[in-house]
């Protein structure tokens, strides 16, 4: 994908990277986490606005910070960054409301056809995996 987007800073084994949002609402940081699950080799993708002081993250604040596409490129960066370190790793991600998921899905349709030239893309749907398709309410990715 071949959109701009925000300079990274990243933990020595590619599992945390932050940015810093700059649009509309001002200057927000970002933190993006891959973490492990109980499935060998499945990390799930968690993203969301960094709290400065306890440096933890919130998946539910919606910014509207005027900058989505940049910010999904910056997610797409960090995920190539990881499956580099981790060429064995299947990356599992889903929104933290129905809106953040039909976010996502667009995102993942508007770039599909680049997404698969690197990765198999799958949609969950009813508790089970499919090929992802357009115009599929799925729950997950």
């Amino acid at each position: 994908m071949k959109l701009p987007a925000y300079e990274l800073k990243s933990s020595d084994n590619f599992t945390t990277f932050e940015f810093v949002s700059i649009g509309i609402k001002g200057d927000i940081p970002k933190l993006i986490q891959f973490s492990t699950t109980n499935y060998k080799d499945v990390f799930n993708l968690a993203f969301g606005d960094k709290d400065t002081k306890t440096g933890n993250f919130d998946d539910t604040i919606i910014t509207n910070n005027g900058d989505s596409e940049k910010v999904l490129a910056t997610i797409v960066r960090c995920v190539y960054a990881f499956t580099h370190k981790n060429p064995e790793a299947w990356i599992y991600a889903s929104g933290s409301t129905k809106a953040r998921i039909r976010l996502y899905r667009m995102g993942l349709n508007r770039f599909l056809d680049e997404a698969r030239k690197d990765f198999e893309v799958y949609g969950q749907i009813n508790d089970q995996w499919e090929k992802f398709s357009n115009n599929v309410d799925y729950e997950a990715f």
